[in-house]
C-alpha cells in the first residue's frame, strides 16, 4: 500500500513490485474456480492495478511475477491468466517482468514452458477485455522489459563465443519445420494421461 505514494514522490526511481503484490493463493482460488463470475478481485494485485488505472501518468512501477506465476499456474491457470490480463491492462505489457525464484524452486524450465503455453481464456477476454498473450508479449516479459529497466541493449554482442557443434544444433532446431521440445525433463508431466 506504500507503492502509490512512493512512486509519485520519487518519479526518478523505478519500483519493481516482486510477486506482483500477490497476497495469497487460498484467498483467490474460490474466485478462479467460479471463473471470476461473482468476484474478480485478487487481493493486492487488483488494488495496485486499480490505482495504476487511476494514475496513468505514473510510469515508474513494474510488476514482477516471481514464484507467484508458478503458484498460480500450478493451482489454477485461470487465476494466472486473470492476473496477467489485469496487470497488462493496467500497467501495459512493457511493465511486466519475468521472475521465477529458481533459487527456491530449482530449474525454472517448467515455469518457462508453462508461460509459453498459457493462453488467455476466451471467457476472460470477453468478460474483462484482457488481451491475448501473444508471442511478442511473452518475449517482452521474458526479458526485453527487464533489459529496458536495467539499461541493457539486448542486441549488443558481449564476449561472443565462436559457433560450436551445440550452436549449430540449436540453429538447425530453430529452423526446423516445427520445433517442439520433448518435455522429457524438468518435471514435465502429461496431465491428459492422469486419471
Amino acid at each position: 500500500m506504500d507503492v502509490p505514494r512512493a512512486a509519485k514522490d520519487f518519479p526518478e526511481l523505478k519500483f519493481l513490485i516482486y510477486h506482483s503484490g500477490f497476497r495469497g493463493l487460498q484467498e483467490s482460488l474460490p474466485a478462479a474456480a467460479d471463473g471470476f463470475k461473482s468476484n474478480a478481485h485478487v487481493p493486492w494485485v487488483s488494488d495496485l492495478c486499480a490505482w495504476k488505472k487511476k494514475n496513468p501518468q505514473v510510469n515508474n512501477v513494474y510488476m514482477e511475477m516471481g514464484s507467484t506465476f508458478a503458484l498460480m499456474v500450478s493451482a489454477s491457470p485461470m487465476l494466472a491468466a486473470h492476473v496477467l490480463g489485469m496487470i497488462i491492462d493496467a500497467f501495459g505489457d512493457d511493465h511486466l517482468l519475468w521472475g521465477t525464484d529458481s533459487v527456491w524452486w530449482g530449474s525454472p524450465q517448467w515455469q518457462i514452458e508453462a508461460f509459453r503455453r498459457l493462453e488467455m481464456p476466451v471467457e476472460l477476454t470477453q468478460r474483462f477485455g484482457w488481451k491475448p498473450l501473444t508471442a511478442e508479449v511473452k518475449r517482452k516479459v521474458f526479458g526485453l522489459n527487464a533489459a529496458h529497466v536495467y539499461s541493457v541493449d539486448p542486441a549488443a554482442k558481449r564476449n561472443p563465443m565462436p559457433a560450436d557443434f551445440v550452436e549449430k544444433l540449436r540453429n538447425w532446431y530453430r529452423q526446423s519445420a516445427a520445433p517442439t521440445p520433448s518435455h522429457t525433463q524438468y518435471g514435465w508431466v502429461r496431465t491428459d494421461s492422469l486419471a
